[in-house]
């Protein structure tokens, strides 16, 4: 017979019930499909499914084996969690006129544009879906943000950043090389409408989707880090396209956006980049959690990692179910169950979370530093993980996630205010796809490092502790990896240590974790 891991499996069966002897497959994918069908399962069965998308619940399980990779870790929460979030971001596919679009909200919402679409987490559902094995859904949706009637400036997003990041996980070029006229067109009219002749960028907060902040409006890191962002992507996608001019004017963009943000927004007291209104010079008197975007597109320079010690410090940011969005510190913190329901005062923001950690991964893998370890990653991780809860009076907890949570009791803030005042329409932040966490644990946890050229690079962030772990079944490069760890060779039947496969081919190993790097083999032909 066979277990989850695809292994031929002798079972001998001793008083306690325990396997204690297996042979596996020399090739092929470690962890059985099969196995996680009851999870999936489980999802449906506990899911009053209010909203039918392109893929509903009865058509889940086939969508998720054909296109989602596979997690198996000591860590119950977070392998629950991995799967949790495609069963949800599965809901969030839609096939429109103009092809296949993701959304945010599972109903229809006023503020959305087109087909219900909003741009403001659309780089949260490039990073997400491009670990998905069928490239249709996130190649439709790209170019809709272009060409099919989107909207990518009606809030903040970082389109270049997120559709090269794609890129580097497909290893195929030729769609961000076809949308290059329409990303720099994109960036230029950024640069007319909301770039103040001091160089900086602006940005109301609520377009930021962050209403009602402490910092409030101005010159924030969020736009100019996303400004920054797009420039280098723009760049490396004009190198690829043999357009050296348009790549050299924008590094030359990015470069002056990267000074000013360290020149400007860097409090240099607070040890934080910060908030400076529009027109004036001073920073605001809060840190905020969205301080730590520079780094999600690696904009800060090494002794500026000092900042990171704020997140894990009761009085900053760190909280029992999440970071917090405003310093708990500062008198304007709050967690408010009266005004509107979407504050970023205070409450834990998954959104905001995703950034953080997206960051922190990026901060973990650059120059040494001693503000924020891997340990630290791993158990905000496991916080994150640990939110993704309903707690129902009476009942058991469903898996679930939703808008904003109460950082101190797990709340889901906005979904109680909408039931207490009976606001249309019904759960409108259900399943809500305004985040990431699976690209958080194959990135940072299992630490697969996407790459232009032909290497694969892999620094799990893993807990010292855990003697296995495997991730498998993961488009990368016109192929499928394996990234797997077995301390005694006993669980996978792989040899001990360390290991990548390529198509069921090892080409990175070593007997402890850590980083790695491997050959890609040659790409079967197109």
């Amino acid at each position: 017979m066979s277990d989850r891991f695809g292994r031929t499996v002798l079972i001998v069966i001793l008083a306690a019930g325990v396997r204690v002897a297996a042979m596996a497959a020399e090739s092929g994918p470690i962890l059985d499909a099969a196995e996680f069908r009851a999870q999936v399962e489980a999802f449906n069965r506990g899911d009053d499914e209010v909203y039918e998308g392109h893929v509903p619940n009865a058509a889940a399980w086939a969508f998720l084996e054909a296109n989602a990779p596979l997690l198996d870790c000591p860590d119950e929460q977070i392998e629950g969690t991995f799967c949790f979030r495609w069963w949800t971001y599965r809901k969030h596919v839609k096939q429109t006129p103009a092809g296949f679009i993701i959304d945010e909200f599972l109903p229809n919402v006023s503020w959305a544009g087109k087909f219900n679409t909003i741009d403001c987490a659309a780089g949260h559902h490039l990073y997400e879906g491009r670990w998905l094995r069928d490239p249709r859904y996130l190649d439709d949706y790209s170019r809709f943000w272009f060409h099919g009637g989107g909207e990518p400036r009606r809030y903040s997003f970082w389109a270049a950043d997120a559709i090269l990041a794609r890129a580097r996980a497909s290893g195929d070029m030729r769609l961000p090389i076809e949308l290059l006229p329409d990303l720099v067109a994109n960036h230029t009219a950024w640069e007319r409408t909301h770039r103040d002749p001091n160089g900086l960028y602006w940005q109301i907060d609520d377009r930021d989707g962050m209403e009602a902040s402490v910092g409030g409006s101005g010159y924030r890191a969020t736009i100019n880090s996303y400004q920054y962002g797009d420039a280098i992507a723009i760049a490396r996608i004009a190198e690829a396209a043999g357009q050296p001019d348009i790549a050299a004017a924008h590094l030359a963009k990015a470069e002056a956006i990267k000074r000013l943000v360290q020149e400007r927004l860097w409090d240099d007291d607070a040890k934080f980049f910060k908030v400076v209104p529009r027109g004036g010079d001073k920073p605001v008197d809060v840190r905020e959690l969205h301080g730590y975007t520079p780094w999600y597109f690696h904009l800060p320079d090494p002794p500026l990692a000092v900042a990171w010690k704020q997140l894990m410090d009761p009085e900053g940011f760190f909280a029992p179910f999440g970071p917090t969005t405003a310093e708990r510190r500062h008198p304007g913190f709050r967690i408010a169950y009266a005004g509107h329901e979407c504050q970023w005062n205070g409450p834990s923001w998954p959104f905001a979370t995703s950034v953080t950690l997206t960051a922190a991964a990026n901060l973990l893998n650059g120059p040494p530093q001693d503000a924020f370890t891997a340990a630290d990653y791993v158990r905000l991780l496991k916080i994150y993980a640990a939110s993704h809860t309903l707690q129902r009076p009476g009942g058991e907890p469903l898996p679930w996630i939703d808008e904003n949570l109460n950082p101190d009791t797990g709340d889901w803030i906005s979904r109680t205010l909408l039931i207490q005042r009976k606001q249309p329409p019904r759960e409108r932040g259900k399943d809500y796809n305004h985040s990431t966490f699976c690209d958080l644990v194959v990135t940072g946890l299992v630490g697969l490092r996407p790459r232009a050229d032909d290497v694969v690079e892999v620094n799990p962030l893993v807990p010292p502790s855990w003697d296995w772990f495997c991730l498998d079944r993961i488009p990368y490069h016109g192929r499928l990896l394996t990234i797997a760890y077995d301390r005694d060779g006993t669980r996978y039947g792989r040899g001990r240590g360390l290991f990548v496969l390529v198509d069921g081919t090892r080409v990175a190993a070593a007997d402890a974790v850590g980083r790695i790097t491997g050959q890609l083999p040659p790409r079967p032909s197109r």
